[in-house]
């Protein structure tokens, strides 16, 4: 009797020492419309109001000037605009490239789709630089060989489209697509690999410039690509940019 007890005893603590577990067995939700109706928090509208008036500042600070217009709609294969994001790119780029490597950047490469704004005519803020490249994108640098080359200078001559590609590129382009190309002045080596500056968005294959996928070499320079846009427009007092013989078409 005394042993029956004892485990009797022995399972009632055991038991009743265990952690309750807790289902739920009802969810209940409620929607709150926040409109201009909602009345104001005024304290939390005093703690932000500094910060705002500072992002309003900043956003609408001058940085530059352009005497024109700059678009990606004023050429036939470049633009004013595609021009100036590659060069830009490059010449912001290559640097920091060198700095890892010991070794320059070929050219740069990028797309129509990416140019997202025009930039007026007059003076150049911050919002601009904003407006042409809202997105988080990165430089990185592709080694790829030549044969990925020739791809890339297909795609480029089939698209028939003003997809950036820096002033270190001359293409002749004939009415029949055939062409000569000179990369920084030498004569194309398919032999060769070459280091081709672009975005981490393409280098995924965005814009299906699937010749970027699984470079021989991936190098991230850790640059935004909106940051090189306003150190350089910082830079310049005024900024020129045309189209100019990087595409020639026959």
């Amino acid at each position: 009797m005394k042993k029956t007890l004892f485990i009797f005893l022995l399972i009632t603590v055991f038991y009743s020492c265990k952690t309750p577990v807790f289902f739920n067995s009802k969810v209940t939700a409620n929607t709150i419309s926040v409109d201009s109706s909602t009345a104001t928090n005024q304290n939390i509208s005093e703690i932000i109001a500094p910060y705002k008036a500072q992002m309003v500042s900043e956003i609408n600070t001058i940085i530059s000037y352009t005497p024109k217009d700059l678009t990606r709609y004023d050429g036939k294969m470049q633009s004013s605009l595609g021009n100036l994001m590659a060069d830009l790119s490059y010449k912001r780029g290559n640097p920091l490239f060198k700095e890892k490597t010991g070794q320059d950047i070929d050219f740069a490469l990028f797309n129509y789709g990416g140019i997202r704004a025009s930039v007026n005519k007059g003076d150049v803020t911050n919002e601009d630089a904003f407006k042409l490249m809202p997105f988080e994108n990165s430089l990185v640098v592709v080694e790829l060989s030549g044969e990925k080359i020739i791809e890339l200078f297909d795609y480029f001559i089939s698209n028939k489209t003003a997809h950036p590609i820096s002033k270190n590129i001359q293409l002749t382009l004939s009415a029949d697509n055939s062409y000569n190309l000179l990369i920084n002045g030498a004569t194309f080596d398919k032999t060769k690999n070459y280091y081709v500056l672009t975005s981490d968005y393409l280098q995924t294959g965005g814009d299906k410039m699937n010749f970027f996928i699984d470079p021989v070499a991936l190098i991230k320079i850790d640059y935004k690509i909106r940051d090189a846009i306003i150190d350089e427009f910082k830079s310049l007092d005024t900024i020129k940019v045309t189209t100019d013989n990087r595409i020639i078409l026959k």
